[in-house]
This record gives C-alpha cells, sequence and structure tokens, in this order.
C-alpha cells in the first residue's frame, strides 16, 4: 500500500487517573479489551493503513510497552521518545519532533478505538491527504452537550464526508460552538506544525493544546476534516472501555456465539 505518510506519533505517557487503581501496576494503554492491549489495536490500524514507523511517546515507567512490541511485525518499526512529565497532546506531539524530522506525519490517540470501518479509520484520512496535500483531521458528529470535551470545526462541506475547515475551538460551550462536529484522535499533519507547536502558550492547566496550534496552523494553509466511517469507543471512559470490551467479543469468531449466549441469560 503506498503512502505519502511513513510515520505515526503514538501518545502514551499519560498517567491513567480514570483507571486507578488499576494503572499503580501498569500502563493504560496496556490494558486489554478482550486479550489485546488498547494501544496495539490503534497500532494494528496504522499498520494496515500503510504507516511504517511507529513512535511511541512515552514515560520511562511505562517500559512494558517497548517489551510488549519486542516481537511484533518485524516490517515495522518502534521508535521512542520520552516524554517525563504529561502537558498536553501539543506537547506529547512535539516530543516526537526530532524522530518525525521533516516530513508529513500521523498522531493517533489510544483511547480511540475505530471498528466496523469498510477501511481503516487512519486510511480513510491518508486518502484525503494524498489528494490534497494538506493537514486531516478525523471528525465525529456529537450530542451538542458534550462538545466541551473535544476539539471542534468550524468547517465548510466540499465532498462525501469531507470538509475544508475555517476554524477550529478547544472546548467551547455548548452554545457557543461552531458546530458538533468533535475532533477525535486520529490526525495526519505536516511538519510546520511543530515550530508552532514550540511557541504555543500553556492553557491554564499548564498543558499545550494541539487544537490551538492547529489554529494557527489552519491560518496558513488550507486543513481538511474527515467525517470517518467506522464505530468509535472512548476507551478512556470507563464505560467506554466496557462497550468496547463487550462488541469486540462478541464480533470474535471463537468468542462472540458463546458470549452473546450468555449474555442472553442475564436478568437484566
Amino acid at each position: 500500500m503506498s503512502t505519502l505518510v511513513r510515520k505515526a506519533v503514538f501518545p502514551a505517557a499519560g498517567l491513567g487517573t480514570r483507571f486507578l487503581p488499576a494503572t499503580k501496576a501498569q500502563p493504560k494503554e496496556m490494558l486489554p479489551l478482550v486479550d489485546t492491549p488498547m494501544i496495539q489495536y490503534v497500532v494494528e490500524e496504522a499498520v494496515a493503513s500503510g504507516i511504517a514507523e511507529i513512535i511511541v511517546v512515552y514515560r520511562l515507567d511505562k517500559q512494558s510497552i517497548k517489551r510488549h512490541f519486542n516481537d511484533f511485525d518485524k516490517k515495522v518499526t518502534f521508535r521512542y521518545a520520552i516524554q517525563p512529565k504529561p502537558r498536553g497532546l501539543g506537547h506529547a506531539v512535539l516530543a516526537a519532533r526530532r524522530l518525525v524530522g521533516n516530513e508529513p506525519f500521523a498522531v493517533l490517540l489510544g483511547d480511540d478505538i475505530v471498528s466496523d470501518a469498510p477501511k481503516p479509520c487512519l486510511r480513510q484520512l491518508l486518502d484525503v491527504f494524498e489528494k490534497h496535500r494538506e493537514p486531516v483531521v478525523a471528525v465525529e458528529r456529537v450530542p451538542r452537550e458534550t462538545v466541551g470535551r473535544y476539539g471542534v470545526i468550524d468547517g465548510l462541506k466540499i465532498g462525501e464526508r469531507v470538509w475544508e475547515i475555517n476554524d477550529l475551538v478547544e472546548k467551547p460551550k455548548p452554545e457557543e460552538a461552531p458546530s458538533d462536529l468533535a475532533i477525535i484522535g486520529r490526525y495526519v499533519l505536516t511538519p510546520d506544525v511543530f515550530p508552532i507547536l514550540a511557541r504555543t502558550r500553556p492553557g491554564a492547566r499548564g498543558e499545550i493544546q494541539l487544537t490551538d496550534a492547529l489554529r494557527a496552523l489552519r491560518r496558513r494553509r488550507p486543513m481538511y476534516a474527515v467525517e470517518f466511517e467506522g464505530r468509535r469507543y472512548d476507551t478512556g471512559d470507563k464505560l467506554g472501555f466496557l462497550q468496547a470490551t463487550v462488541e469486540l467479543a462478541l464480533a470474535r469468531p471463537d468468542l462472540g456465539d458463546a458470549f452473546r449466549a450468555y449474555l442472553k441469560t442475564l436478568r437484566l
């Protein structure tokens, strides 16, 4: 599979506080959905999309991530960048700058698992990037009352599930949001985002927001959004984690029938 984008960045330095006490003993990214760590689902999506180099941004106390991928597909290269202290998604992406170099790259967030798609979610973005050669983000329609959890785009629809972005807003109030199209954890970016990230000032919580940098980048060049096809699970949320576990188990040929029969016996 040919692609202009060879590298993908995986931020994995977060503290995983929503999954304490389990994350005292293991990284959140290694929590299993059935029998596969969350981060592996997203790495497999990247590889299926044509990515050849995986860059994991992590903390030194998350060595189990490195050990897990020691025996992964040998056609894929794994490299690691250290983010000593989590200071926001923008800071995590900036930590990968030296390993990415001067070429376009993808960013995938391990909390967002996308299944049941006609083609991998990242591949959908890469197809748009290869057409326009400009940054692309994934978006999904969310209930208006929840837009304050996301970055949200203001855009013009230019094709089937494709939008040209006019502006991006980080965590707007529902009544002030320009749309209900929320940015989720898939991006294809150009290297000129790095100098912008380096100049982006931390917000109130001391975090550097990627959306703020993308807003500045949009003022310099066109940017696109793909309303991707597929079922997204927010596995950074406990309910989303449970939903993903159940639905992915039901989709398994080796487990689905027996698990479905068991669920039917429950008095719900």
